[in-house]
């Protein structure tokens, strides 16, 4: 069984955001980290590993720096790497971005590909979805549990206040949620192997290596989105001070102020 899990570098949001002139974000300003879901989706991906002997191969798209977090998935388990960097895919936006990632996947082998429902750094929950339309798979979003049934996968998917059971032969793409799974550490020989320069388990692909992709689809340039304006955190004002001549007044003043704004 081979299993292909895309991941993505996305802003550590804790520390703060910054943008470029053009409204798209200055990544390689800001600390990053695994996206959230993309690593639940990672912890999937090697717990098949761990049951039917799963071979993992991690790819993400974006800056060299992005090989930090390749590094993080050899550490936990995979087994082999891909960063897919060049000058003309960025400013990607969903669209260009799923469809440099099937470029990508046209070269590999895979039974499942398993991508995040979405990134901390856009929510939209797109880029999934699209990649299995680029490469024609049946596609299976918001997955809570995923188990393997002979040629076929069975997902647990959320849905509202219920959840579906639905089965799909493989190959298929499915999408996962944070809560997918309790992701597992990096271990002190992964990190020691994943961090040696000769162990050749990253390969770096650029724009030559993508398959059946038209350049008007990729990068800035390729991406039907356009930013009409972009800002970080709203700030907030100090808002109101009082000091209240005992704590009765205090209840009283905010007891008034939850009433006057309906809150109760």
């Amino acid at each position: 069984m081979k299993v292909v899990v895309c991941i993505k570098q996305v802003p550590d949001t804790a520390g703060g955001v910054e943008f470029n002139p053009d409204g798209t974000l200055n990544r390689a300003a800001m600390l990053a980290i695994m996206n959230p879901d993309d690593k639940a989706g990672l912890e999937a991906a090697l717990r098949l590993k761990d049951q039917y002997g799963a071979e993992v191969t991690v790819v993400t798209m974006g800056l060299p720096k992005a090989t930090a977090v390749l590094k993080e998935a050899l550490a936990m388990g995979a087994d082999k790497a891909v960063l897919v960097t060049d000058r003309v895919l960025g400013g990607a936006d969903t669209w260009a971005t799923s469809t440099t990632l099937a470029g990508a996947l046209r070269n590999l082998e895979y039974d499942i590909v398993i991508t995040g429902r979405q990134a901390i750094d856009g929510d939209t929950a797109q880029v999934g979805p699209q990649i299995a339309e680029h490469l024609g798979l049946p596609v299976i979003s918001y997955t809570q549990e995923l188990k393997v049934e002979g040629d076929s996968v069975v997902v647990k998917r959320q849905f509202d206040d219920r959840y579906h059971i639905l089965k799909a032969k493989m190959p298929v793409l499915c999408t996962a949620l944070a809560e997918l799974n309790e992701p597992r550490y990096m271990t002190p020989g992964g990190i020691f192997d994943a961090c040696d320069p000769d162990n050749g388990k990253i390969t770096t692909w650029g724009r030559s290596d993508l398959k059946d992709i038209d350049d008007s689809n990729l990068g800035l340039k390729g991406s039907p989105t356009k930013i009409a304006r972009a800002s970080d955190k709203v700030r907030k004002g100090a808002g109101e001070k009082i000091v209240p001549d005992s704590p009765e007044e205090g209840v009283s003043y905010i007891m008034d102020k939850l009433l006057t704004k309906h809150v109760i």
